[in-house]
């Protein structure tokens, strides 16, 4: 099991944060002002956030740091690959969306998988945030966290960026696309 749990060993945990560090330096648009050496100290103070680092990392979604919340005192990683992430793709937006389905099911969802890896779909404000430090999903599109009252009336908003324009658009939640699914945040 090693010492951080769920299956993650020491060499994992120090690989993750070599490859965390070096997307950190080489990529400061993302989070000017910002130290390694705090946000080294954050994960190594939570390495079950570590692990989550890890599951969002395996699946394809290059984490990154995005933002500092002075209110908690928290950083926030993001999915920062230029595309959707590989490994959380062709999902229906929801369990609810899923089981409605009467043939040709996906395999899950994007709400299921991101309580699986332990992070929460961005919402549309975090979405639009993240595309002003630099474009994302040029090809592909991420399902955003839908308003109630939009997923009360069978839907799901997903977002993109098209011709240097962000759009957020909406679609029945229980259709999937193979170029379509979703990015994560989690606190540290």
């Amino acid at each position: 099991m090693g010492a951080h749990g769920q299956g993650f060993t020491e060499q994992q945990s120090e690989e993750l944060l070599g490859i965390l560090k070096q997307r950190f330096e080489q990529n400061e648009q993302r989070h000017e002002k910002m130290g390694w050496d705090n946000i080294l100290l954050k994960l190594n103070e939570n390495p079950e956030k570590l692990a989550v680092l890890h599951r969002m990392e395996e699946t394809g979604g290059e984490p990154d740091v995005v933002g500092y919340e002075v209110e908690t005192g928290m950083f926030l990683f993001c999915d920062c690959s230029k595309e959707s992430p590989t490994g959380r793709r062709s999902l229906c937006y929801d369990r609810a969306a899923l089981e409605s389905r009467k043939k040709n099911k996906p395999e899950s969802s994007a709400v299921d998988m991101a309580v699986e890896l332990g992070i929460e779909l961005l919402t549309e404000d975090q979405y639009r945030t993240l595309q002003t430090l630099e474009e994302f999903d040029l090809k592909t599109s991420s399902w955003l966290e839908t308003p109630e009252e939009i997923r009360e009336r069978g839907g799901a908003i997903f977002g993109d960026c098209r011709y240097g324009q962000v759009f957020v658009y909406h679609n029945g939640a229980d259709s999937y696309y193979a170029a379509r699914g979703f990015r994560g945040i989690v606190k540290v």
